[in-house]
């Protein structure tokens, strides 16, 4: 989210800091699934306090006398616990500040005639603190508020309820400070798309499981008598996700889509027995009855080979097991439902439907042949296979090599988790130590100038165009990621912001597309060289030879060192005359202190 100033607040946001913090900040943490919130830009509200040397030359007094008097007076005592009658009571000296002002009546110098208070010799003015970092979005300057949600909510329920508090903050405490906070990106289209593609993809195979159901059963009633399993189960499904506490999400989604396929194969098993048994003269009654009976313990021992391969993932504790326990609860319910299903829902249905009409008499849909076609293709092919021994084994030889061959070939590239397809893309940037903040604001500029032309423009040169973009410069973290307005193609973007970077002097960084499992900046699908040693100029030296060596050998790879190939930081260097410290009596301490006030005090009027 971003915090910031209506048109018609002159105010510049970076002064809000302290506001979001004291008014803002409590009612995001109090929402239902929000864990933390980390907040980044702005700068916090401070009380300047500027000293005035000629006072303190006035009355003799040094900076140690100051921050001496300060701190003893800034103290709280505990003195013991003391009984009184049949009652304890602790005792304490109160001495903190609670306010400003108190700070102030400090006595900071008295020599029985002369008494200085602290704010005989300062100036108070409220202001702000420095600014340690840019932060912008579309190349304003805005205060960003992220959210982490809590360990074990769910993404979209956190999301709409911060989303109801933000409206709600909008209109009432913000509005009276002329600001608003805006929702910049958030999961829900990624997990929504997700979802809806998995859900596309269980009714696409339901679908072309009774297609493929009707063009060998040949009968509208013994499909869909088979195809109810399908729904029964997956809803039976639902049932005991919901006692196993897991959520609807897209693993266990895809998990129900997997066993689609698998959910009319008992209940094809059962209607083919019964329909053999009433070829044989046999009532609807008495054909699903002894059928069933017959056919029931082939059926659940196919079930049971396919449930022995799942539940032990249920129970597993490690990683396979929280990344997949949702797949195998999926899969293995709904295929012991789809049993269960098949040895009672699909005898009571065959009766049902054709106790009326014992004759079969064939109708037109009956006599199509597709699905004849197949049966007399596969079944002349079989007997080819199982002529002779010749062709036995050859074809046994035959199988075996194909299998072998297309796993190799058709062998993917083996990674331990997916990367997704996120609409982000982070570009994490390497300067040399000691820009100052308006080098960084001054850098920023350039990335949002030379990214502009993408803002209005879709599609040119091929990158799709820009919906949102921020960024963020400090000396501990210089990035800036990036949206497209289309949700699959933020990839596409990858070039252009790798050209921008290399475009930047003293710089070099590294793009890459946030995963869908990354919990930490910059990590994903990557591979860390550890560098250790005791001497850390030969250690640096080491890393920048590794890091051209990559560069070199290994084609398209990004190359990140962290913290930084840097062993030094820009310095000045103040180097005392002792003999005209001694003259002035002062220590090398008291100087060090005197230019540290200056370059505050200096601070103060930037």
């Amino acid at each position: 989210m971003a915090l910031r100033t209506k048109p018609e607040n002159e105010e510049h946001i970076n002064h809000y800091r302290t506001f979001f913090k004291d008014e803002i900040r409590q009612h995001l943490e109090r929402v239902k699934g929000v864990g933390s919130l980390m907040v980044f830009g702005g700068t916090e509200d401070e009380l300047h306090v500027e000293l005035d040397v000629r006072k303190m030359a006035l009355y003799d007094i040094t900076f140690d006398q100051i921050t001496g008097a300060i701190t003893k007076a800034n103290s709280t005592i505990s003195a013991g616990v003391m009984g009184v009658g049949r009652k304890n009571y602790r005792i304490r000296t109160v001495g903190q500040f609670q306010s400003p002002a108190e700070a102030l009546d400090v006595v900071v110098y008295e020599d029985g005639l002369t008494r200085v208070y602290l704010r005989d010799i300062v100036n108070v003015t409220k202001g702000y603190a420095k600014e340690l970092g840019a932060v912008l979005h579309n190349g304003k300057q805005i205060i960003v508020v992220a959210v982490r949600k809590e360990q074990g909510s769910n993404v979209l329920v956190m999301t709409d309820n911060v989303e109801r508090e933000v409206n709600r903050l909008n209109e009432t405490t913000l509005n009276d400070q002329g600001l608003y906070l805006e929702m910049l990106y958030d999961e829900r289209p990624y997990i929504n798309t997700a979802i809806n593609l998995v859900k596309k993809n269980v009714l696409i195979g339901g679908l072309l499981a009774i297609t493929v159901l009707m063009t060998f059963l040949r009968s509208v009633r013994s499909t869909l008598t088979t195809a109810l399993a399908i729904p029964i189960s997956v809803i039976g499904c639902f049932i005991f996700l919901w006692l196993s506490n897991r959520s609807f999400n897209v693993v266990s989604l895809a998990g129900i889509s997997f066993a689609v396929g698998m959910l009319v194969d008992n209940s094809i098993v059962v209607l083919e027995n019964i329909d053999r048994h009433r070829k044989l003269g046999k009532n609807a009654y008495q054909a699903a009855l002894e059928g069933t009976k017959e056919i029931w313990g082939a059926v659940f021992a196919s079930t049971a080979t396919t449930v022995a391969v799942f539940l032990p993932v249920i129970f597993m504790q490690e990683e396979a097991g929280q990344l997949f326990r949702d797949i195998a609860i999926a899969i293995t319910f709904s295929i012991m439902i789809s049993f269960l299903v098949s040895i009672t829902v699909i005898p009571t249905l065959i009766n049902l439907l054709y106790k009326k009409s014992e004759k079969k008499t064939e109708t037109w849909l009956q006599k199509s042949v597709i699905g004849p076609l197949f049966v007399k293709i596969i079944m002349g092919f079989s007997k080819i296979c199982l002529a002779n021994v010749f062709t036995r084994l050859v074809t046994i030889v035959l199988f075996i090599t194909l299998s072998i061959g297309v796993v190799f070939w058709l062998r993917p590239s083996a990674e331990y988790l997916p990367q997704g397809n996120r609409n982000l893309l982070l570009n994490i940037l390497v300067p040399s130590p000691g820009y100052s903040i308006d080098k960084y604001k001054e850098i920023g500029e350039f990335i949002f100038e030379q990214t502009e032309p993408y803002y209005h423009d879709d599609n040119p040169e091929g990158i799709p165009a820009i919906k949102n973009m921020f960024y963020v410069g400090a000396d501990r973290m210089t990035l800036f990621g990036a949206q497209s307005i289309h949700e699959t193609r933020a990839k596409e973007m990858m070039g252009l912001f790798m050209r921008i970077m290399n475009s930047i002097p003293g710089y070099f960084g590294v793009s890459i597309q946030v995963g869908i499992f990354q919990s930490e900046l910059g990590g994903g699908r990557s591979v860390d060289v550890n560098v250790s040693g005791e001497n850390i100029d030969t250690i640096v030296g080491g890393a920048r030879a590794i890091f051209r060596t990559i560069g070199q050998k290994i084609a398209g790879a990004q190359t990140r060192p962290v913290p930084s190939l840097e062993t030094s930081y820009p310095e000045i260097r103040v180097i005392p005359n002792k003999e005209r410290l001694a003259a002035n009596g002062l220590s090398e301490r008291d100087l060090g202190i005197y230019v540290d006030v200056s370059l505050l005090q200096n601070s103060f009027h930037q």
